[in-house]
């Protein structure tokens, strides 16, 4: 038995909590419109948008029940983020909004976390 998840963030390939993803299989990637993405700082937030001018890249995996437990402790489920579930044009999946409050959080207009960790400089990163 597996559970479907979309990941945008961290646990991304080539980022720096997918080694949590070992045993996951990946289905694909895409985007889901009228969600918004927030840079945290080592980590992105996505929270829904009423909006249809944003999206949040991502990925679709199937985990395992082990593995899903231990993305439910990574995002400190029920605290930091919830799951709700969405349409991905994988089937329906999971995904991990955030639930505190933003602050001074910038937005990613792209709603793309790999792109822009990636465009980000110290100088940048520090910012307010």
């Amino acid at each position: 038995m597996y559970t479907r998840v979309f990941v945008y963030g961290s646990l991304r390939r080539y980022q720096s909590n997918h080694g949590l993803m070992a045993t996951a299989v990946f289905r694909g990637a895409c985007q889901l419109p009228g969600f918004a993405m927030y840079d945290l700082g080592p980590y992105p937030a996505a929270l829904r948008q009423d909006t249809a001018d944003v999206a949040v890249h991502g990925e679709v995996y199937d985990v395992d029940a082990g593995t899903f437990r231990e993305l439910d402790i990574l995002e400190g489920l029920g605290e930091e983020y919830c799951r709700e579930r969405v349409l991905t044009p994988y089937g329906e999946a999971w995904i991990y909004l955030y639930l505190q409050p933003l602050g001074r959080s910038p937005l990613i207009p792209e709603g793309d976390w790999v792109a822009w960790a990636e465009r980000q400089t110290p100088e940048t990163k520090n910012a307010p």
